[in-house]
């Protein structure tokens, strides 16, 4: 049958024989007799083309989660729906969240070229219809259904690097997989700025520009990489089998009950009090919903979303753990530090996202390293600890800075959590590729990706809460004569305009301390982060993928 089987990794149990040491040579360092277990890696040429690819896709994906923060107030002046802000992130974030675990499933049943181009189609459809969107109302629905591809594109992209060459080369390619997503988020705002700044392209072109650069990866995957499925046993479950493993009761659970829990923090404290019975009521069902979905995924056994044989693997749960707290902190960081350009160096939207660049351009850099280290050493886990301890100084410095800090502290402290986070986030994909069969890479993935995006909406939503509740409350200690709710209003660029002169410094100084204060939830995680660290075992990317058990 068409698909079922991997034409780029023979089958788990294969082996090559004791002479040959490159499982990317051709046929003829294999015996003879056995070359249906042959690796086809693809050639240079063409993996190239795939490479280049996935990382075009992985880019436009991250570029959506923040290309849309400048076009914001251009976008609400448009729709007049000053309402529906925070629908425009949350929107794409809620169904990319929600829907991972579902990709990895379907990963497993069909053929991952054509479940990975079906995730892409959905992504391109979502932005189409957020480039045509004739009111605020469509732009969400365009959102959502943008994050749901986005999230089977970001599955399916290491998915990709998993049966396309080796196991010692994994980390290299998934290093610089991340560097592009990480490139990206710095990107966002700058080419949003210059979208919705010219009057001929408009805010439109924010997600028009998705067309054209998703067909590129699109053409390369359908005429270049030929059908494998991500299991060897996906083609042999019927229909009927394949609706009783995607769990669908699970799913029902978890859905509801991720969209419950992100709304709460959405909401809490912004548009309603956190004593309100709407929020209250959110996490209450939040929390039900989620215990219903662990006990359900429990019960289900192999059958379940989340099998319960991947997610006991220690391998899979620690880099979880691991990969969120690095996640997490970054994108929390990377929210705040273009405020603090904003509010405490008087920098336009466009200059603080340059004035950010220390923190992105060592993160690139970095992933590269990390990723081709690992390969050369052989091992992963150097690189983790090394994430912990650059990230721990790193966001620990941030939290020192003042309002009179030069441009030596303010490079240096994000040159460093830059290069922390870098170093080693492929960690937390090399280690499903390395720790789990091939058949159980996509759904350990999906797991990994799952917790991280999760973690990052959570965490992002408490770093905002701390920062509102601290300005408020450094406010009213140090310039109680100030008008709190205006400074709120006017956001971190009207600070001068919402004060008096003689105000102003001591303004100044609470808003500072109130950032410094919101980094410390950056500190936190990158030192929670330390925990699925002692989790993940030293397994060598140089030797045959190995499923890793939990006791070990």
């Amino acid at each position: 049958m068409e698909g079922s089987k991997d034409p780029y990794r023979a089958s788990p149990s294969a082996s090559p024989p004791e002479k040959s040491e490159d499982v990317s040579n051709s046929a003829h360092s294999y015996a003879p007799e056995r070359p249906e277990d042959e690796p086809q890696y693809p050639g240079k040429a063409k993996l190239i083309l795939i490479i280049l690819s996935l990382n075009l896709a992985m880019f436009l994906v991250g570029l959506d989660n923040t290309i849309i923060s400048s076009a914001i107030p251009r976008i609400t002046d448009q729709f007049n729906a000053l309402d529906d802000v925070g629908w425009y992130a949350s929107a794409y974030m809620l169904t990319n969240c929600a829907f991972q675990l579902a990709w990895g499933k379907l990963y497993t049943f069909y053929v991952v070229k054509w479940v990975y181009l079906a995730a892409l189609f959905i992504f391109e459809l979502g932005s189409l219809i957020c480039a045509v969107s004739p009111s605020s109302k469509a732009l969400i629905v365009g959102r959502a259904i943008a994050g749901l591809g986005g999230g089977g594109v970001g599955n399916g992209s290491f998915l990709f690097i998993a049966h396309s060459v080796p196991q010692q080369q994994r980390p290299t390619y998934i290093g610089m997989m991340g560097a592009m997503y990480g490139f990206s988020a710095i990107a966002g705002p700058l080419m949003g700025g210059a979208f919705t700044d010219n009057p001929t392209l408009t805010w439109r072109w924010c997600f028009y520009i998705n067309l054209p650069l998703g067909a590129v990866p699109a053409l390369v995957l359908l005429f270049f990489v030929s059908p494998f499925r991500g299991s060897k046993d996906g083609g042999k479950i019927g229909f009927i089998q394949q609706l009783k493993q995607m769990d669908l009761f699970g799913t029902l659970c978890l859905l509801p009950g991720v969209i419950c829990l992100l709304l709460a923090l959405q909401w809490g404290g912004a548009t309603y009090p956190w004593s309100n019975g709407r929020i209250i009521a959110l996490f209450v069902i939040a929390g039900c919903l989620l215990v219903g979905f662990c006990v359900i995924e429990y019960i289900s056994g192999d059958r379940a979303v989340v099998p319960r044989r991947v997610f006991s693997n220690r391998n899979v749960w620690g880099s979880s753990l691991f990969g969120s707290c690095v996640v997490a902190c970054f994108f929390t960081i990377l929210y705040y530090v273009p405020i603090w350009f904003q509010a405490i160096k008087d920098a336009s939207p466009i200059r603080s996202g340059v004035m950010a660049l220390p923190m992105v351009l060592s993160y690139v850099a970095f992933s590269f390293m990390g990723g081709a280290l690992t390969s050369v050493i052989g091992y992963y886990m150097p690189f983790a600890y090394g994430t912990i301890i650059l990230m721990a100084m790193g966001t620990g410095l941030l939290s020192t800075l003042e309002v009179n800090s030069g441009r030596a502290a303010w490079i240096g402290y994000q040159f460093l959590l830059g290069a922390g986070v870098g170093f080693g986030l492929q960690t937390a994909f090399a280690t499903p590729q390395c720790a789990l069969p091939i058949e159980d890479i996509p759904v350990g993935t999906a797991i990994v990706l799952f917790t991280e995006n999760l973690a990052s909406a959570v965490m992002v939503s408490v770093a905002e809460k701390v920062f509102t509740n601290q300005l408020v409350s450094n406010v009213a200690r140090y310039v109680p004569d100030a008008d709190t709710g205006a400074i709120l209003r006017g956001g971190a660029t009207s600070i001068k305009e919402m004060v008096p002169s003689s105000l102003y410094p001591a303004v100044l100084f609470a808003y500072n301390k109130s950032l410094t204060q919101t980094f410390y939830v950056g500190v936190a995680l990158s030192c929670c982060g330390i925990l699925g660290t002692f989790a993940m075992q030293w397994v060598s990317v140089k030797k045959d993928a190995k499923k890793a058990t939990s006791s070990a």
